[in-house]
């Protein structure tokens, strides 16, 4: 009864709040100022009289106002994962200075330069308006605030403490957007070298090796068996380059659709990536940092470690630590220490297990977690560095050992002639 009573007040605020905010729009606009000379510019407004009027209650004298034409190309920019982590830290400094909460949100919406940002934080400050708790005005909103996001709101809530929930997911979510962002560069560059390397490849093979083909027609002799090789990949690729093509796309919808629709799928595909040389290692820091950082953040927010253990299990980001640390919460669960049933997966280094079991003799596993997450996210940070440095000379050592084969099988001829003439 009571949500039917939220959902209720909630649209109501929604449906109110569309009506008194008119839709506003960029006006371009020209006139002249106090010393009659000619200016222009941009101003926001709903309306072409709102902005005269706010254009001479600036000084300025308005000849021309239009409605700014939209690009052809510009498309409204969506809300990704580093707007959320910037409007946690604003609502953190803002509670912790004392601002109430619906100012704060108030005035983060009509601050922000996107305009969906403004539009999500207006629905969510109506239906704190309208007396629903911030936690359940965030939960319709998963696609931006996720189940931790929430819960760790609602612990705030529920403990009086708020703005220092705030700060501890703000720092939360800029620490994992920043490993997020490690973690892709450190995968960016094994992707660049492939793709670079068939991209070469592919051009040698259609437009350079046939010139060769062409010339050793002229010679009359049998062509060695690699240079035969070669002009026979040449030939097919000329002929059916279109297959390569599509075999490439439908390999690709296949693994992307497999991926979205097989959990099997997914958590095999973890298994293998962690057993890539150089990028599993990377993995293996970034998954236990993950874990690390997420338990800390729960643990210190009030969140039972039963509980936070799902939401560290969820974010670690592989199959196999969320099944390796699901196991260790069925054990503690049973009353097993956590650094005993960390021990049983033999998946964690004894680092991180003589760490947690030090934070919960003393009473202080958020911090011993917290500084487990640190460590490792320097490894991921030096790791990701030393691997762009290492990934240069692996470049060049594929594709010149590819471009090189590919010259030396179009010169053997040559130097076979050269020999019989010799």
């Amino acid at each position: 009864m009571a949500s039917a009573t939220a959902v209720k007040k909630r649209s109501k605020a929604e449906s109110k709040a569309q009506k008194s905010q008119p839709k506003v729009y960029t006006f371009e606009w020209k006139g002249l100022n106090r010393d009659g000379k000619k200016t222009g510019g941009e101003l926001k407004g709903s309306s072409v009289a709102e902005v005269k009027s706010q254009l001479k209650k600036q000084g300025v004298n308005p000849k021309q106002v239009r409605k700014k034409s939209a690009s052809l190309f510009a498309r409204e920019k969506s809300i990704n994962a580093m707007d959320i982590a910037m409007i946690t830290r604003q609502i953190a400094t803002m509670l912790a200075a004392g601002v109430p909460l619906v100012t704060t949100i108030e005035l983060l919406g009509r601050g922000h330069e996107k305009a969906k940002v403004r539009e999500l934080l207006g629905i969510i400050v109506a239906d704190v308006q309208a007396g629903i708790p911030l936690s359940d005005a965030l939960r319709p909103h998963r696609r931006y605030f996720d189940d931790l996001y929430v819960d760790l709101v609602a612990a705030g809530e529920h403990s009086g403490a708020l703005d220092a929930v705030f700060e501890r997911v703000a720092t939360y979510k800029e620490k994992a957007e920043q490993l997020k962002s490690k973690i892709k560069k450190a995968m960016f560059y094994p992707v660049a070298v492939v793709v670079v390397a068939i991209a070469v490849t592919t051009l040698l093979l259609l437009f350079v090796v046939p010139q060769f083909e062409d010339i050793f027609a002229s010679f009359g002799a049998e062509l060695p068996a690699f240079t035969q090789l070669i002009i026979g990949i040449s030939r097919w690729l000329q002929t059916s380059w279109y297959y390569f093509v599509i075999g490439i796309i439908i390999a690709a919808f296949s693994f992307v659709r497999a991926h979205r629709n097989s959990q099997a799928f997914r958590d095999r595909i973890d298994e293998l990536v962690l057993k890539i040389p150089l990028i599993g290692d990377i993995l293996h820091k970034a998954a236990m940092a993950r874990f690390a950082r997420t338990l800390a953040t729960t643990f210190a927010a009030g969140v039972p470690l039963i509980d936070g253990m799902v939401s560290a299990a969820g974010a670690s980001g592989n199959a196999v630590y969320r099944k390796a640390l699901l196991k260790i919460r069925q054990e503690v669960m049973a009353g097993m220490q956590m650094n005993i049933a960390m021990r049983t997966t033999e998946l964690f280094p004894d680092m991180l297990i003589q760490m947690v079991m030090i934070g919960e003799e003393s009473g202080s596993l958020d911090n011993m977690l917290n500084k487990v997450a640190n460590i490792y996210e320097m490894q991921v940070d030096d790791a990701v560095d030393g691997l762009s440095s290492l990934i240069e000379p692996i470049m060049m050592v594929v594709i010149g050992t590819l471009v090189g084969g590919l010259i030396v099988g179009m010169y053997l001829p040559i130097f076979q002639m050269g020999n019989v003439v010799g």
